[in-house]
């Protein structure tokens, strides 16, 4: 743009005019600089409503310019002599009058003549009317008092003009709204620490609301920004900022020599783990004490955020705190390279102190780095230097940071930045890499065409659509022989498998795109592509849940999460990685029809299918936490550990809009989540109600695979501890997931935009609180997100609102058959009748009917067992099938649950052969009777039918014998003394021994000796339940240590009767004779047999 409006060179001197729109202010030696350049041009006259605006280029001649002005004035210019109108040079603004050519000294503020004919101003005038000379302002701020990173912001704001004649009420001038129009941000010194000096013309950022990162750079991207012109103090020397040396003494104290009442308030300052949320109390301790927090490495950020002042004067206490502190590992060092620390000292030491991480941890930094680019003062800082060798030495560094500059070219701000650091990085890799890099960016240009045109067309033809687009895919890899995939550099494919990609029936209409694998031996790699999703969001949750899983398997726990990964190549695009072998909860619960959702034993039901066989469903693993080792079947391990995992990581999170369809589970037990369109506790709403109203996803179907069944069972409670300690693992880290999600306010995520976002994180992991406080909260938590009835409720609305994506083709299956079986495998089957009924207590107590199944051209029969909801299951799914088959109703509420109901065995048995019955004369009739051959051969011959006779696992094992011994139970406690204090966390109790009807159980607790009746504690009742989980502390205080040694708790486990009459179950004397003081013990205990005296 202009470089600057000046009298040196006259228009009225035509020596120096060549006849340009810049001459008036711009030498001829300056002349050729704008060519091609646009100048913005404003005409205000009496004679048109508003002001138009056009832009012109900067060499057109002065004459072309007052013709084309001319024109937006005026309509008829037969009657106008355009040699009579002449520029009028006015300050920074050029005016177009029919006068004689006047020139006055530049101001930095627009003077406002009346416009009494047309007038042109080349930049936009700034209201309200100015002064002759321009504004001074000066900040009472000496140079040498001015941090290095000292930062000058511009806004330009306008309001709203009086109403004309003055008619304007009392009182309306102070409601007059004031709006931002623009900013500009520049730094007081340059790269080289040389003050800003002299006239400087700075574009104008536009305004946008939820923007927290300001770019130390003019706009001069957009042709239409605002200029400002600047004018710095000149001197006849350079003012050069010149770094201060460390401090050559900094004091280093124990902290221990503080006294207890400043030791805890310092303590609870540290327990914060986050610079955000600091008070000024809390920094004017931290500063004060910061010769005493030493000993605690990741306190740093915290007592340098407490700094009062950073100019040159205090920087030299400053570095000497920083030399002298233990280095810091990666995780604390992160918390430096916030927009909090723009000290280029403080940064160099922070890059330095990460550049011990391996490039696996990278790798999983790598986001947050790239974001921490936007708060470097300059461009070429340490921290760019780290990137570009570490993305040398590595291809997969440079391969995701590339992609992840690729994304931020999006961001105008920093656009520049990205690409010069973008340019750097190509240059650095090589030719090879390089024309990697531009494979990929084809394809991607490809699949986002074909993405868009399947999405914009009828879903009819989209299939057709999608085979049309995938040719061009073909054709790609007949020019590149392969081709690396965005998602993970190590997916390299050679083609397309046309016939094995679809799409999805969502909004966004994804694709399902399967690719031939270079290696011979690999299997093909099947990968979602969306186009018109922000997968942003879901890019930086995966990475957080990948980061939480490290954690906990280098404590030792391995939760058994499945992660997958998920890559955003652009705005609006970008690819995820398919897990195989899953299923969505809502296609699981559909197999038991709409309602599924309801029932408890869908999940269950299918895990069994899954996992028929000796060698997987019931094949025994050891599950072993930090106090237990519990032998399950490996699914169902699995299970327990990713649900356990997945509930930390989704409160954690805040992940919302959890429904059936984004909750998945694979055939090997694993469960995990998908589509991360809402977190941080931002809620899917439904009108004016919130959807997601439990802590997280927790259902009664999911605890039914955990207890193996409907009732509580000591599997319910090493699930509560999986939870608890998974979560309090994380906790320790809390000032990690702080400083990455704090790292990605400025990324552009609108659910993680400012520091209230943040804070839902904060408050969730609860870093305050104790880890028995913790312990008892999380488990609050289960106990509510079990008992949630709206997340049922949500999954039915879901089932009810996707059935219109639901295919006409798709056919009913069983929920307990692996596979589908038909008369062609299996052989026609001639005749089948019921043998007897055995009872069953697996996976829920009940009976099961022994069929006889005679196949033609097989010897012998099969026996099969098959329940009554099951017969009940085929019934329906028949009748669904058939609809104008006679099929007989059968009343499912009157036999469901008939192994509870007073009945003998001889009842179950005539039951047994009823139902039986009626299926079978049904089929039979049907062939041998009046009905049409068609239909009865339709019924009789289905696929249901022989996939429900065809024999399972199950049916080679003979019933199962109830196990008549009977156990006390046991109870688990955490025990602990510290400060004269005994915590006792009640846990769980498993096996209690009960009369036929579940208890109430609850826990009272005496510490012996009690002479004075005051040691008695008791926890809440749990609701019919012989397994309760409480997780509540009782504490009893003034407990001398001394004493200690001869204390008895005696235990007592009652269950809550009417009338106040209370059973005592069982009971338990724990001597304290070897707790000490800090020891922490958790361990399970014997109830002994209640005596005849046993009601309290």
């Amino acid at each position: 743009m202009l470089d600057v409006l000046r009298s040196a060179y006259p228009s009225s001197d035509p020596s120096n005019n060549s006849g340009f729109v810049w001459s008036p202010s711009v030498g001829p030696e300056e002349l050729q600089q704008g060519l091609g350049v646009s100048v913005k041009v404003t005409v205000i006259s009496d004679h048109i409503r508003e002001p138009l605006t056009f832009t012109c280029d900067g060499s057109s001649t002065v004459d072309l310019l007052i013709y084309q002005t001319l024109c937006y004035a005026n309509e008829d210019l037969d009657h106008i002599d355009v040699d009579h109108y002449l520029l009028k040079v006015c300050g920074q603004a050029e005016f177009l009058e029919n006068t004689t050519l006047s020139l006055t000294q530049p101001t930095t503020l627009f003077p406002f003549p009346s416009p009494s004919s047309p007038y042109m101003l080349l930049y936009p005038p700034l209201p309200p009317p100015c002064p002759s000379r321009p504004p001074r302002v000066c900040f009472p701020v000496q140079i040498n008092q001015l941090p290095r990173e000292t930062q000058l912001t511009v806004t330009l704001y306008a309001s709203a003009l009086p109403p004309p004649g003055g008619t304007e009420e009392k009182g309306s001038k102070q409601r007059r709204s004031i709006d931002s129009l623009g900013w500009v941000t520049m730094p007081l010194f340059n790269f080289r620490h040389i003050l800003t000096c002299g006239r400087k013309l700075l574009g104008l950022w536009p305004s946008t609301p939820g923007s927290n990162t300001r770019s130390s750079s003019p706009n001069f991207s957009q042709p239409d920004s605002v200029i400002l012109q600047v004018d710095f103090p000149t001197s006849s020397f350079e003012v050069r900022f010149s770094t201060p040396p460390p401090a050559e003494f900094s004091p280093q104290y124990d902290f221990s020599r503080l006294d207890q009442h400043s030791q805890r308030q310092l303590q609870d300052v540290l327990h914060k783990k986050s610079l955000f949320w600091l008070t000024p109390e809390d920094k004017r301790l931290l500063w004060e004490k910061r010769s005493f927090c030493q000993s605690e490495s990741g306190a740093l950020p915290l007592v340098l955020a407490s700094a009062p002042r950073w100019e040159w004067a205090c920087l030299s206490d400053i570095y000497a705190l920083l030399r002298q502190w233990a280095c810091l590992n990666h995780h604390d060092a992160l918390g430096l390279l916030h927009a909090t620390f723009p000290d280029q000292e403080l940064r160099r030491t922070a890059v330095q102190w990460m550049d011990t991480i391996s490039d696996p941890e990278l790798l999983d930094f790598l986001p947050q780095l790239v974001q921490a680019l936007k708060y470097e003062c300059y461009l070429d800082s340490p921290l760019v230097r780290f990137l570009l060798r570490r993305a040398i030495g590595d291809m997969r560094i440079a391969h995701y940071l590339f992609w992840l500059l690729k994304d931020t070219l999006q961001d105008s701000q920093f656009s520049g930045r990205y690409q010069h650091l973008l340019a750097g990085l190509l240059c650095c890799v090589g030719r090879g890499l390089r024309e990697e890099f531009d494979r990929q960016c084809w394809l991607v240009t490809i699949l986002a065409k074909v993405a868009q045109r399947v999405r914009d067309t009828s879903p009819s033809s989209r299939q057709a659509i999608l085979r049309e687009g995938l040719e061009e895919v073909r054709q790609f890899f007949s020019v590149s022989s392969s081709c690396r995939l965005p998602l993970n550099p190590g997916m390299l494919v050679k083609a397309v498998n046309i016939q094995s990609c679809s799409y999805f029936n969502s909004n966004a209409v994804p694709l399902k795109l399967s690719f031939q694998n270079l290696d011979p031996r690999g299997d093909n790699i099947n990968v979602i592509f969306k186009s018109g999703d922000d997968l942003r969001q879901d890019m930086l949750t995966l990475q957080i849940i990948r980061i939480m899983n490290k954690i906990w398997i280098q404590e030792g726990l391995d939760m058994r999460m499945v992660i997958f990964r998920c890559f955003s190549t652009g705005r609006g695009r970008g690819m995820v990685e398919m897990i195989p072998q899953a299923e969505t909860l809502r296609k699981i619960q559909g197999e038991h029809g709409v309602t599924g959702s309801f029932k408890d034993r869908p999940l269950a039901d299918w895990l069994q299918k899954h996992n028929p066989t000796e060698d997987e469903y019931e094949k025994h693993t050891h599950i072993r936490t930090h106090t237990l080792a519990l032998c399950l079947s490996l699914s169902l391990s699995n299970f327990i550990y990713s649900c356990a995992g997945c509930c930390v990581a989704t409160y954690i999170l805040g992940i919302c809009d959890r429904h059936n369809d984004n909750i998945m589970l694979k055939t090997s037990g694993h469960m995990f989540h998908i589509d991360f369109g809402k977190f941080l506790g931002h809620a899917q709403m439904f009108g004016n109600i919130k959807r997601d109203r439990a802590p997280f996803v927790f259902t009664s179907d999911m605890a039914y695979v955990i207890n193996g069944g409907d009732k509580p069972s000591s599997r319910f409670h090493d699930f509560v501890d999986l939870c608890c300690e998974a979560y309090n693992l994380i906790r320790k880290h809390a000032h990690l997931f702080l400083n990455l999600l704090g790292l990605m306010l400025s990324c552009g995520i609108p659910e993680l935009s400012d520091l209230d976002d943040l804070k839902y994180v904060y408050d969730a992991l609860r870093p305050h609180e104790s880890e028995a406080d913790a312990t008892m909260y999380f488990t609050r938590l289960i106990e509510s997100s079990l008992g949630s009835v709206a997340t049922k409720l949500n999954f039915f609305i879901h089932n009810l609102a996707q059935m219109k994506f639901a295919s006409s083709e798709e056919r009913p299956v069983l929920s307990f058959a692996p596979r589908v079986y038909t008369l062609k495998t299996d052989g026609l089957i001639r005749n089948l009748f019921v043998c007897r009924h055995i009872r069953t207590y697996s996976p829920s107590k009940g009976y099961a009917f022994v069929v006889k199944v005679e196949r033609e051209g097989q010897q012998g029969s099969v026996l099969v067992q098959r329940s009554f909801e099951e017969f009940y299951e085929l019934h329906s799914k028949l009748r669904l099938i058939f609809p104008s088959s006679k099929l007989p109703s059968i009343s499912f509420f009157r036999f469901q649950n008939v192994h509870v109901l007073p009945v003998n065995e001889l009842d179950l048995m005539e039951v047994g052969i009823l139902l039986f019955f009626c299926y079978s004369l049904n089929i039979h009739f049907l062939i041998l009777l009046s009905t049409p051959p068609p239909l009865s051969f339709s019924i009789s011959q289905c696929d249901l039918i022989y996939t429900f006779f065809h024999p399972l696992q199950r049916d080679e094992k003979p019933g199962t014998v109830v196990n008549t011994l009977q156990m006390v139970g046991e109870v688990k406690l955490s025990i602990s003394y510290k400060s004269d204090k005994l915590f006792i966390m009640v846990m769980h109790i498993r096996g209690l021994v009960s009369d036929g009807t579940d208890p109430d159980p609850y826990v009272k607790l005496y510490l012996l000796p009690d002479p004075q009746k005051t040691g008695k504690r008791k926890t809440k009742a749990a609701r019919r339940t012989c397994n309760p989980t409480y997780n509540e502390m009782l504490v009893y205080d003034r407990i001398p240590r001394g004493d200690l040694q001869q204390r008895v708790i005696h235990l007592r486990v009652l269950g809550e009767g009417a009338f106040w009459e209370n059973t005592l179950l069982g009971e338990a004397f724990i001597p304290l004779k070897t707790l000490t003081a800090g020891q922490c013990w958790a361990d399970w205990h014997q109830l002994g047999t209640p005596s005849t005296d046993s009601t309290r």
